[in-house]
């Protein structure tokens, strides 16, 4: 009586069931509990909640729960099905456990707090468990967190790309700005890529959204212009996407400048690749003082950083008659320079700006999505790289997507 009494309070069973007995195999390191329920009860339906007869049994099933000190604990009992007169038959719900799970509620909660935190094989290892049994836990989580996410509104939305493995495989992640959060990943970084994710949104949330950052490949923009009012109002391309190609040009410059100044003797931009990458704000007082003398001499590269640094001054502005006056001078003179790449990223540029400008009036960057990156690349780190693209996207959503996944009991 004490033993059934007392797993009866850890369980947290209450009537109509009822544990049974309890049988401690020492040789196995097990703990079996067997749970029965009282005679004449009604159940009720899981799809409609009506009050129904018992119609049978199903066989009788094991669930994993938390060990008792050093014991591994088994849960045993036959789900009855209620007799449901619109549903037919069907399988009750269980106070332990979810539907089909081989694990109490409580059990999968431990191991979707530890999968926070380390890798599945660890998690695997640690709880006893099979690769396919701990890959089953987090796949049931993400379900049910995205089942329970609302329809709130979300204002300022960023799309980026993220590698699966090598050979230039992507996929598409849809961040939430405001909440930091993964709202959907998708196979692919085509237009058909980010078409699914419209088809997610509520129309109330599809009106709620303010703007969207993102960076300037046309299959993303094609999709937004497609599903999204007013896009050509909302599209933000990142600046900081900018800023990069603008470094791009500039190390272009550099290592065509230095191939030739090498060629005869001179060795001034040897080594200074970082130098002409980093920001200004990066450099130590020292560091900017020994930068001085490249900075300001003859050097086509010099003359391609002060291009680069110049156009991102066109963000400072808050006036969009006045930040095109400023890049009308900025695109001439980079047209003057001579220097082929950047040339090219002003006309690159000059194509875009409609939708560089939107940034002064909604102020949004891709920052939160380079920091969920940052995260999306420790979760790949952590597992040592995925085979399958859904486990990775589960994966992402999971440690990024900001879901509720406790089991529901």
């Amino acid at each position: 009586m004490q033993d059934r009494e007392l797993y009866r309070q850890i369980l947290g069973i209450e009537s109509p069931w009822k544990v049974e007995r309890v049988d401690l195999r020492r040789a196995d390191g097990e703990v079996h509990v067997f749970l029965e329920h009282d005679e004449q009860v009604r159940w009720r339906c899981p799809q409609c909640n009506a009050e129904c007869a018992l119609h049978d049994h199903q066989p009788e099933r094991r669930w994993r729960h938390l060990d008792t000190c050093q014991y591994r604990t088994i849960l045993h009992a036959q789900p009855p099905r209620s007799d449901c007169h619109e549903h037919g038959p069907r399988v009750v719900r269980l106070p332990w456990a979810e539907a089909s799970s081989r694990f109490t509620a409580l059990f999968e909660a431990l191991a979707i707090s530890w999968l926070r935190e380390a890798s599945q094989k660890g998690v695997a290892e640690l709880l006893a468990l099979s690769w396919d049994e701990i890959h089953g836990i987090l796949e049931r989580a993400v379900e049910r967190g995205l089942t329970r996410r609302g329809t709130e509104p979300i204002p300022h939305l960023g799309v980026d790309e993220k590698s699966f493995r090598k050979r230039h495989r992507y996929v598409t992640v849809v961040n939430d700005l405001d909440r930091s959060r993964v709202l959907f990943v998708s196979v692919g970084r085509r237009k058909a890529s980010l078409d699914g994710f419209w088809e997610t949104l509520s129309a109330g949330q599809l009106t709620s959204i303010e703007a969207i950052a993102m960076d300037m490949w046309d299959p993303f923009v094609a999709s937004t212009r497609e599903h999204l009012p007013d896009a050509d109002q909302k599209i933000v391309y990142d600046k900081y996407h900018i800023a990069a190609q603008l470094s791009k040009a500039v190390d272009q410059v550099r290592r065509a400048e230095n191939k030739l100044l090498r060629a005869s003797g001179d060795e001034r931009l040897s080594g200074t690749k970082y130098a002409w990458l980093r920001h200004p704000a990066n450099f130590t007082e020292d560091a900017w003082r020994e930068f001085r003398a490249l900075r300001e001499s003859d050097l086509k590269t010099a003359r391609a950083w002060a291009l680069k640094e110049t156009a991102m001054r066109l963000f400072d502005y808050h006036r969009e008659s006045a930040a095109r006056a400023f890049f009308e001078l900025w695109r001439g003179w980079a047209s003057r320079s001579r220097l082929t790449p950047m040339v090219a990223v002003a006309r690159m540029l000059t194509a875009r700006l409609d939708n560089i400008l939107t940034y002064l009036k909604h102020r949004i960057t891709n920052a939160v999505s380079e920091g969920l990156n940052s995260r999306i690349q420790w979760v790949k780190a952590t597992a040592r790289g995925f085979r399958n693209q859904q486990n990775f996207i589960n994966a992402i959503y999971f440690h990024c997507g900001g879901l509720d996944m406790a089991p529901a009991h």
